[in-house]
């Protein structure tokens, strides 16, 4: 039986014209927890406290897995018959890809190689730690 590169789905995200609009949508209306913001973006906690919805308003929205490195990860990828759209890039609080199955489904892999997001009082990020 072959491991699976995968940890757990990290984000969903999802395009809104303006952030303040979504996190009242999706937190006051339906219930999501406000857990970080940035200028661009902000995730959302869902209950199992794993998997959050991350609005943007700055590219299109996809699904990203978390790995436990991108690059390994994407050795085994690409092995296995996918493809590679774009990356290795940096990101904030590790590595990113954006990668392609054989059937054209286009998701992310992400890693957590330089931390996790420090906030402030406010959710508001202030850094990487």
């Amino acid at each position: 039986m072959v491991n699976s590169i995968f940890q757990n789905v990290d984000c969903i995200s999802f395009y809104v014209d303006d952030l303040d609009n979504g996190i009242s949508f999706y937190s006051n209306s339906l219930g999501l927890k406000l857990l970080w913001r940035a200028e661009y973006s902000c995730g959302l906690g869902m209950s199992d406290g794993i998997t959050e919805v991350v609005l943007v308003n700055e590219h299109n929205p996809q699904v990203n897995f978390k790995v436990e490195s991108v690059e390994c990860a994407l050795k085994d990828f690409l092995a296995a018959g996918g493809t590679l759209e774009y990356g290795p890039f940096d990101i904030d609080i590790g590595k990113c890809a954006v990668i392609v199955d054989k059937w054209g489904n286009r998701f992310c892999i992400l890693d957590m190689s330089k931390g996790k997001y420090t906030i402030d009082a406010n959710g508001n990020v202030t850094g990487v730690k």
